[in-house]
């Protein structure tokens, strides 16, 4: 069963004022007796939801045995062993692919090359890629890859992520919120007791207050 204090908040945050474009819910969870000046307390989670929203990022896919095996899909962008060294002397692009790309994989033998080529950009922002093997079956890894989120404690007590749009049924996003929260609560060092309170809101909207 989903909490109906959530659901109540979700309802709540709906009654903002609309706007001409799709508004995602966002989730933020303000943390508290948690010191960010200790690397220790810089915590990175990963967590994956049970609902898609539309809005579809794309999963950067990074191959060398396995291009064949990636379908040609509107929400992947595949590198190959051969593009990586010419990436790394285009930092601009890089960046480009960062924007585009939520999450990454990679084959586990070019993790080096990887690191070398885009770890530059991509681990500042917290998407260096999973490691697979190369005799992995990698169309079900890019769609668990699609569910899944991650973020990073690094200089504010404060988890900020969005867990669906507008378009979404209020307990399909009350479920990927539920979602966000065991796996934070379970990640924090002393648990649900650094946990401060909760908010959600549109994109655009009121921020409501709830208390679980």
């Amino acid at each position: 069963m989903v909490d109906e204090k959530i659901l109540e908040a979700i309802k709540e945050a709906r009654e903002s004022k609309k706007r001409n474009f799709k508004q995602s819910f966002d989730l933020i969870i303000n943390l508290k007796n948690i010191d960010l000046r200790k690397a220790e307390n810089k915590i990175k989670f990963e967590v994956n939801i049970p609902h898609l929203s539309s809005k579809k990022s794309k999963i950067g896919v990074i191959v060398d045995s396995l291009a064949s095996k990636v379908k040609d899909r509107d929400d992947v962008y595949v590198i190959k062993k051969d593009e990586l060294e010419n990436l790394g002397k285009n930092k601009k692009q890089v960046k480009n692919i960062a924007k585009e790309c939520s999450y990454f994989i990679a084959e586990a033998p070019l993790m080096p090359l990887v690191g070398k080529s885009l770890g530059p950009v991509l681990a500042p922002r917290n998407l260096m890629p999973r490691p697979i093997p190369p005799t992995a079956n990698i169309e079900p890894i890019i769609d668990q890859a699609r569910k899944s989120i991650r973020f990073h404690l690094k200089d504010a007590p404060v988890v900020h992520l969005a867990v669906g749009t507008e378009d979404m049924d209020d307990k399909k996003i009350a479920e990927n919120v539920e979602a966000v929260i065991e796996r934070t609560t379970a990640g924090l060092p002393k648990g649900r007791e650094q946990i401060k309170n909760f908010i959600i809101k549109l994109t655009m909207g009121k921020p409501i207050k709830f208390v679980l």
